[in-house]
């Protein structure tokens, strides 16, 4: 089975990865980057006036949807469920209510970037053993919506890279959560440069102020957000790591679903 991949975008941020796997992640930081294809470009403007710095929590107050409970011992997740993706929605749903994640881990770390889990395999997984293969023998449909992106605490799925699979179908299981970085308005007018994102000014502010990764807008599908407990991924991202990033003390997790 072929790795799921996220690709950083080595001239902007100084390292590339492959994140999202349906096999173990066993890239270093000396991966080549695979980039998107050339897209229309597209100018963002500079917010050189930044307005108050946007959180997930305002951002979504309207929102109805579905809230899931991620517990770790390093506290706790509130996710919101968007219901514009409702195949990822409905297919975590499921997986939630079987028990799937209740003992996986966050078997894959990266500061500035993001942690990932959903693996079935790294239950009970031994000391060294290599993760990131697992799945429940299915893939979900992309659902790219512009207005789903990649700022600090979406939720997105992992996926097979576009060699393998150019219909960019998500992994049956494995997500990851972002932690990313602030993005200044040069780096981003590049970025959009071969992602072909547009973005809102509010998106824009959100990127420079409170951060994330871009460079996966329109790559991979988000279908939530932490409105919750945001300090927990970076006390996850903070912890040390060894081969292929998975953390040297296994982080586990249970998820269950709250009540609207």
């Amino acid at each position: 089975m072929k790795n799921l991949i996220i690709f950083g975008m080595i001239s902007l941020f100084g390292f590339s990865f492959m994140a999202c796997n349906t096999s173990t992640p066993e890239t270093e930081n000396k991966e080549k980057v695979v980039a998107a294809d050339p897209a229309v470009k597209t100018e963002v403007p500079a917010a050189q006036t930044a307005t108050p710095a946007e959180t997930p929590q305002a951002a979504t107050e309207a929102n109805q949807g579905l809230k899931v409970l991620i517990k770790t011992d390093f506290g706790n997740m509130t996710v919101l469920l968007y219901d514009g993706t409702p195949k990822h929605r409905d297919n975590f749903i499921k997986l939630i209510k079987d028990g799937f994640y209740n003992g996986t881990l966050f078997h894959r770390v990266i500061k500035d970037f993001m942690i990932q889990g959903g693996d079935p395999d790294s239950k009970n997984a031994k000391a060294g053993q290599q993760l990131g293969i697992g799945g429940p023998g299915y893939t979900v449909e992309a659902e790219f919506r512009p207005e789903y992106y990649h700022k600090k605490g979406a939720l997105a799925a992992a996926r097979q890279g576009d060699q393998m699979n150019p219909q960019r179908r998500s992994s049956g299981s494995q997500f990851y959560i972002v932690q990313g970085k602030k993005i200044t308005a040069p780096e981003l007018n590049n970025i959009v440069q071969s992602t072909g994102a547009n973005y809102t000014a509010d998106q824009i502010n959100t990127y420079q102020t409170i951060g994330g990764t871009p460079f996966l807008d329109t790559q991979y599908t988000v279908f939530g957000e932490v409105i919750e407990g945001l300090n927990v991924i970076d006390k996850i991202a903070a912890i040390k790591t060894g081969a292929g990033n998975r953390p040297e003390k296994d982080i586990k997790m249970t998820i269950t679903l709250l009540d609207k």
